[in-house]
């Protein structure tokens, strides 16, 4: 492989592992609501939807993800 094609495959691999973060960041999101919405219609919540979410970063709330 030469270093030009190495290089670039890298930046392929980046690329993909930096989209997977985002998309593990949105599903954690999504499932903490969920969670908190189950718990407020069983009426014993004991966490908030607040405290569910964890922080999203600017880059993953304005990425695409496909």
């Amino acid at each position: 492989m030469t270093d030009k094609s190495r290089q670039r495959s890298n930046e392929a691999i980046l690329l993909t592992l930096d989209q997977l973060s985002q998309t593990i960041d949105v599903m954690t999101s999504v499932v903490g609501r969920l969670k908190a919405h189950l718990q407020e219609q069983d009426g014993g919540g004991h966490e908030s939807a607040e405290e569910e979410d964890p922080p999203r970063s600017a880059a993953a709330s304005s990425a695409t993800i496909h």
